[in-house]
């Protein structure tokens, strides 16, 4: 590839990416004291949302609905996607009918029948993508919720 990819590739990109079957993500979270927390999960892309399913009582779980937010990395190094994202919601899992279809759908696992599992449906407002340093400068697709492209 030769050059930058121009804003409105990203995005189909970015699109692409979070619509792949099997995804995973990287979702930072901090606790109210300021404690980072990690955890990578399987990735679903539905009505213009990111879910994730994680056990109620996970650490993951607890930061996200205490904070309202997270951050995600989706993509390998050279070709990332960096999602500053909102709590929309919480569904449990025997409660989520299309959601649950939607996510099993795309994901590689299917949590509905695990017991004490939740999806953590997430608004993204800012998005940023690239691959390498030339494209840094416009990196962000989104900002406050809506795309720039």
């Amino acid at each position: 590839m030769t050059g930058p990819r121009d804003a409105a590739t990203r995005k189909a990109d970015t699109l692409a990416m979070w619509a792949r079957p099997a995804i995973d993500v990287w979702v930072a979270t901090a606790s109210a004291g300021g404690e980072a927390h990690l955890v990578p999960l399987s990735l679903a892309w539905t009505e213009e949302r990111l879910v994730v399913a994680v056990q109620e009582s996970s650490r993951t779980a607890r930061d996200v609905t205490a904070s309202g937010r997270a951050r995600l990395a989706v993509g390998p190094t050279r070709d990332v996607t960096m999602v500053d994202a909102v709590l929309d919601r919480v569904v449990p899992v025997a409660e989520a009918g299309e959601l649950g279809e939607a996510y099993a759908a795309q994901a590689d696992w299917d949590p509905r029948g695990s017991s004490g599992y939740v999806y953590l449906v997430l608004r993204p407002e800012r998005v940023q993508a690239w691959r390498e340093a030339d494209e840094i400068a416009g990196r962000t697709l989104m900002r406050h919720g809506a795309w720039l492209v």
